[in-house]
């Protein structure tokens, strides 16, 4: 095989940190958040910044970042989790609440850059903006399409900039680029970095972290593990993809991303590549793809490859199948052809997806219990701005973030299986044979299986 495959990822590996482990527990603290990722642990940061002297716990079932914070492709990015136009139909507060979500998520990309200039935290991040690549002209239509959906829910222009294939290859200097979209907002970071360095500062504060300790049960104000029984004053649940194995039923699943990194590339590689504003970089494919170039030059893209497996199964230290890194290989070969991609280390983790893909805030002042669940890939940047928004929940406080459109967000439960597998994986092979499909005819419109497999998946916006 020649490269490194699961070992959780690339970001997690590199420049390892030492654990936490296991800590001594108390009896009770003013909050009890479950889950040692991104959201978790902001959470534990706003609260001890409103409130040093509460007593704070985060249980981590396994390390800190072992989840999707530690394995994404590491985009501090301004694209919403969920689907505008469903928020702004179920939503109270209409449209209007989408474009206060839309102002919110650009905040909070600012907001994230600040604390980590302010708490120290070198988590390689850079602000080179986001390039999204068409491949095809069926792409080029539905970028343009894309950019009149952001205008209309908060983008302003010089948010969203429409590039032609000159202008997108001066950028990034992709064979099968046909124009593109240019997001100046968006920054590039290693998420493991990111966690980590989070994970150092509430230490530092007196949050007490326990790894290798997952919570079993969560009843009102009290949290049960195989250590003993917390009381809490306030939990807050941040499991993402892995909510419904604490919590019980259907209502959020647990999907596939795969990611491969590459060893660093040599300066004859770039100087065809181009790259050099580090943005961060997809495509409008269906079966699309993402990627960044990180600080030590390497190309990390990642991608769906094998979407889910039966039954919700979770991907423990994330090995990926061969094939789906050959395809992620390859994608890089198409992209830049000439170019050798060698292959060092190759992961998969899994990204919560809702049904209707919209992420859900909620609190339950009666237990004391918040939840946070459904980010479909777009964590990064909203993992921040969800632990804030669950503080404001729990403290009763009618700001903007208590009323954005994910708080108290209602959504209908996974089909069971086997639908629930056909389905998902069925809407992945239309999305394939779309593109295959837009690749051979060069048509400017959206192939017909994705546009089925768009609205069955509740993706149309």
């Amino acid at each position: 095989m020649g490269y490194r495959n699961g070992d959780v990822s690339h970001w997690m590996h590199a420049g390892k940190a030492p654990a936490f482990g296991p800590a001594t527990l108390e009896d009770a603290y003013d909050l009890v958040v479950i889950g040692g990722g991104l959201t978790g642990l902001w959470t534990a940061y706003y609260a001890i910044e409103r409130d040093p002297a509460a007593r704070i716990l985060v249980l981590e079932a396994a390390e800190v970042g072992y989840g999707a914070s530690g394995r994404n492709g590491g985009w501090l990015s301004p694209l919403l989790p969920g689907n505008r136009a469903v928020y702004a139909r179920k939503s109270p507060h209409g449209t209007q609440g989408v474009l206060d979500f839309q102002h919110e998520m650009f905040g909070a990309i600012d907001e994230v850059l600040a604390v980590l200039d302010r708490e120290g935290v070198d988590a390689d991040q850079v602000r080179g903006g986001q390039l999204t690549l068409a491949p095809t002209p069926a792409a080029m239509a539905r970028v343009k399409a894309t950019r009149e959906a952001h205008l209309r829910y908060g983008y302003e222009p010089s948010q969203a900039v429409l590039l032609d294939v000159d202008e997108t290859r001066a950028r990034v200097n992709s064979a099968t680029a046909r124009g593109g979209l240019f997001y100046p907002d968006t920054a590039r970071v290693d998420p493991a970095k990111l966690t980590r360095g989070l994970a150092e500062v509430l230490r530092r504060r007196g949050v007490t972290i326990s790894e290798q300790t997952p919570a079993a049960e969560v009843t009102a104000h009290r949290v049960r593990t195989r250590r003993g029984s917390i009381e809490a004053g306030r939990i807050a649940v941040c499991l993402e993809a892995y909510t419904s194995t604490l919590l019980g039923g259907r209502r959020v699943i647990p999907v596939n991303s795969s990611m491969i990194v590459t060893d660093p590339l040599p300066a004859s590689a770039w100087e065809q590549i181009g790259w050099e504003g580090r943005e961060c970089l997809n495509d409008s494919a269906h079966t699309f793809v993402y990627a960044q170039r990180t600080a030590d030059d390497r190309i990390a893209i990642g991608g769906r490859g094998t979407p889910y497996k039966y039954g919700s199964g979770t991907p423990g230290d994330g090995a990926s199948d061969a094939r789906t890194t050959t395809n992620l290989r390859e994608r890089l070969e198409s992209m830049f052809p000439g170019v050798y991609f060698p292959v060092a280390h190759a992961w998969r983790g899994v990204i919560g997806v809702t049904r209707d893909w919209c992420a859900n805030v909620t609190y339950d002042a009666r237990t004391g219990v918040g939840v946070v669940y459904g980010f479909a890939g777009h964590g990064v940047t909203a993992t921040n701005l969800a632990a804030r928004t669950l503080l404001d929940r729990f403290e009763g406080v009618d700001s903007t973030l208590a009323r954005l459109p994910w708080n108290d967000y209602r959504t209908r439960q996974w089909e069971p299986e086997p639908l629930r597998w056909m389905g998902v994986r069925g809407m992945y092979v239309l999305f394939g044979l779309a593109d295959r499909w837009e690749e051979r005819t060069q048509a400017e419109k959206t192939a017909l299986p994705a546009r089925i497999g768009s609205r069955i998946a509740g993706l149309h916006e």
